[in-house]
């Protein structure tokens, strides 16, 4: 017997082809093409070196990249739509060519998220929950998958003071709405997928109320995408720095691969992927173990 309440999604309509969601979650690595993102601090700023990097986590198992020229941590800078569009384009359209995985561009931008589409990307992950107007027409136009995140605040704010009276409920709700925005604006259920936001506009126990609690977000129909990776709160509960955060991470997601949700977002996709693999081979968590065999 699984061990989540609501049936959860198995597919996920993209632009050009439908994503199979198995028991485990996929893993979308990170590719940040910015010079202050919080976790590698402008290591990949350089296209040639994003390149690299996101191949890297192909080889390392990544079934999808997600690709993002604005740095979205606490306090940081907005940075302009030429720029942005500088930094991921030649990103996307390398990266795009690799038939073993799918590149989704990371953008609150409409014009860089079309631009990105046509470029090769299928997927427009956008982390303020598509409230711009014409994020959603692009994404009608473009019939691109999309992911729409709840964020409390903008990067600049987000962290001065987050309140909520009951967080789950709460974001539950928003994400509901969000959905069916989404869907009056003409996106078909079948190609939005959803974000609870971990580490946007959160406190530590925030974080880990919402991750205790991702089972029930497979209620409202869509697949889950979530994005613990090296997150503050790790921090916190392990008292350690920020580049000791591997095995954190590891945890987090085998929390959510029980959980049933369907993919998660991590810099350390080989770490990931082993620990994931491994899950579903010893069981995963409908409890049968798996077939070598279907391993190769």
């Amino acid at each position: 017997m699984t061990r989540f309440a609501y049936e959860r999604a198995t597919r996920w309509r993209l632009r050009t082809r439908t994503l199979e969601l198995p028991i485990r979650p996929l893993v979308m690595g990170i590719v940040n093409v910015t010079p202050d993102s919080f976790s590698d601090g402008g290591r990949y700023l350089d296209p040639e070196r994003a390149i690299t990097h996101g191949r890297q986590l192909i080889d390392e198992g990544a079934e999808l990249l997600d690709i993002g020229g604005e740095s979205t941590r606490p306090y940081s800078t907005p940075v302009t739509v030429e720029e942005e569009l500088r930094r991921v384009l030649p990103v996307v359209r390398a990266l795009a060519r690799d038939s073993r995985v799918i590149v989704s561009i990371d953008t609150s931008k409409p014009a860089v998220a079309r631009a990105a589409v046509e470029a090769g990307a299928e997927i427009i992950n956008d982390i303020t929950g598509m409230v711009d107007p014409e994020m959603l027409a692009a994404a009608v136009e473009t019939r691109a998958g999309v992911c729409a995140m709840h964020m409390q605040g903008t990067p600049q704010t987000m962290q001065i003071s987050p309140q909520y009276d009951d967080i789950v409920p709460e974001i539950f709700t928003w994400l509901a709405d969000c959905r069916d925005r989404l869907l009056n604006a003409g996106i078909p259920r079948e190609q939005i997928a959803l974000d609870p936001g971990i580490g946007f506009g959160k406190t530590h126990q925030h974080n880990l109320t919402l991750l205790a609690g991702s089972h029930l977000f497979h209620a409202l129909g869509c697949p889950l995408l979530l994005g613990p990776s090296r997150k503050g709160f790790i921090g916190k509960v392990l008292g350690d720095k920020i580049t000791e955060r591997v095995l954190g991470t590891v945890g987090v997601v085998l929390s959510l691969a029980a959980q049933g949700v369907q993919m998660v977002r991590v810099h350390d996709v080989s770490a990931v992927r082993q620990a994931l693999l491994l899950f579903e081979a010893t069981g995963g968590i409908d409890g049968r173990a798996i077939e070598l065999e279907d391993l190769l």
